[in-house]
């Protein structure tokens, strides 16, 4: 297993060489000249992320298939940000998204907005990354005795050999391998499980479809999490956020060629997003049976349900070199974006494009790692039941600002007093938090992952509050 990742980790790295090279303008924009279909293939693995292949799957143990319902919504966020976000940061120029915000408000906007995405980013990849680590621990660390944090360091630097030099240029094509990785490897586990289970593919779909928990709308309680429309309209605002007003994902749809070829990539993307997560979901279905079937405990965490299977020796010697393989394809294709949108954020927001040398620039990527790293060991130390839910939670915390500051700046000609912006930025979730707690209490009522919504309608309200209109 130690020489099959290894010799996947050469594959990468020598991919990012041969595609690699040119100075900061390669590392932060691959010099505008991605082709469109190869940066939306490479944005599905980008964006499903280590957690996706083990977290997913295990979701319908507690909610069914219900988060199709916001993988419906995913679907109307990526048309705002192809057709409203995207034309902005094209029109102006923009190596950072955060820049509008300096062009909008003023520079304690900038600097606010590119503080939050810092935060943002780090806790929620590295939440990812975490579970993705404790994967191959298990499946792989263990039988050599190697403990947890050498295991997260080694990863990482693997991860920053091949994207130190070249950053997002290198990426555009890396992805693209990764992407193509995970997807076989999810397909050939189903075809696994569905072998164990005596199902051909026409049986498969059927007896998922027949399945208690294919459940996938839910439109009776509106207090519970999964209510249809509290999904739907999350998933809508999830990936105007995660994506629209992400670095991470928006650094590679800036290094399209122009305008027309980003919106066909985010479009094309976006549609890719909801069969491959209805493949994640059936894969938890079949695995439910197959746990049924096999007279097998079910796992106290649905992160467990697909990894106790494979790293048990269940699903054959096969599946686990595929899962492996597939796991750290999709923790490469996650934690690499985030990592080279991290240093991008601090080089041009923070400390200035013009200040920035290469030698710098490499100074602030290798700091980046270590962050990564001491967050990852910290969630390690915690622990949690269900990362993604935990994720989508910080989401909404640490997003809401950025969507009401940029909502206020698209939708609004008001200028707020900039020295009260960072002051409303922080404010908002905290009184997020208060709400949520107050009204669980008081009510019954548990908000789910439209706190997000709420976050930037506070922010929106305060900076509202705050400013002027253009005429006074």
């Amino acid at each position: 297993m130690i020489f099959v990742l290894l010799g996947y980790f050469a594959v990468l790295l020598l991919l990012s060489r041969w595609v690699g090279g040119g100075g900061n303008d390669a590392f932060f924009r691959g010099n505008r000249q991605s082709p469109w279909m190869l940066v939306a293939f490479g944005m599905v693995g980008a964006s499903i992320s280590g957690l996706t292949f083990v977290g997913v799957p295990g979701w319908v143990m507690s909610i069914d298939m219900t988060y199709m319902q916001m993988c419906l919504g995913f679907v109307f966020g990526y048309l705002l940000v192809a057709f409203v976000l995207l034309p902005i940061y094209y029109r102006l120029g923009l190596t950072s998204i955060y820049t509008y915000l300096d062009r909008r408000f003023g520079r304690m906007s900038y600097r606010t907005g590119a503080w939050f995405f810092l935060l943002s980013k780090l806790l929620g990849a590295s939440a990812k990354f975490y579970v993705v680590v404790q994967v191959l621990q298990v499946c792989v660390a263990d039988a050599y005795g190697v403990p947890y944090g050498v295991t997260a360091a080694v990863t990482l630097v693997f991860i920053w050999l091949y994207t130190r030099r070249s950053g997002i240029r290198a990426l555009v094509w890396t992805d693209v391998l990764q992407t193509f990785v995970l997807l076989a490897a999810l397909l050939l586990i189903m075809l696994k499980v569905c072998a164990l289970l005596h199902f051909g593919f026409l049986e498969a779909l059927q007896a998922v479809w027949n399945d208690s928990h294919s459940r996938m709308f839910e439109f009776g309680d509106f207090a519970s999490k999964q209510n249809f429309w509290k999904q739907f309209f999350s998933g809508v605002f999830v990936v105007v956020v995660m994506t629209g007003l992400d670095q991470d994902m928006m650094q590679k749809n800036l290094t399209c060629k122009n305008l027309r070829a980003a919106q066909k990539d985010m479009c094309s993307y976006g549609l890719l997003f909801v069969p491959v997560n209805f493949l994640f979901l059936s894969l938890g279905v079949l695995l439910l049976m197959l746990y049924e079937q096999m007279g097998l405990d079910l796992p106290e965490s649905g992160d467990s349900l697909l990894s106790n299977l494979v790293c048990g020796g269940v699903l054959g010697e096969a599946s686990l070199v595929f899962f492996t393989v597939g796991v750290v394809a999709s923790a490469f294709s996650s934690a690499d974006s985030s990592l080279t949108a991290l240093t991008t954020c601090y080089c041009v927001d923070i400390v200035g494009d013009s200040g920035c040398s290469a030698r710098r620039r490499k100074g602030v990527h290798f700091g980046m790692m270590l962050a990564f790293l001491c967050c990852t060991l910290v969630f390690q130390a915690l622990g949690s039941s269900s990362v993604m839910d935990l994720i989508y939670t910080l989401v909404g915390y640490t997003y809401g600002p950025l969507l009401g500051l940029f909502a206020f700046g698209i939708f609004t000609k008001r200028q707020p007093q900039e020295r009260f912006v960072p002051f409303v930025a922080v404010a908002s979730p905290v009184v997020c938090g208060v709400v949520d707690y107050v009204t669980s209490v008081a009510t019954g009522y548990e908000f789910g992952y439209e706190l997000l919504m709420l976050n930037g309608l506070l922010t929106f309200a305060g900076l509202w509050v705050i400013s002027k209109s253009p005429a006074s």
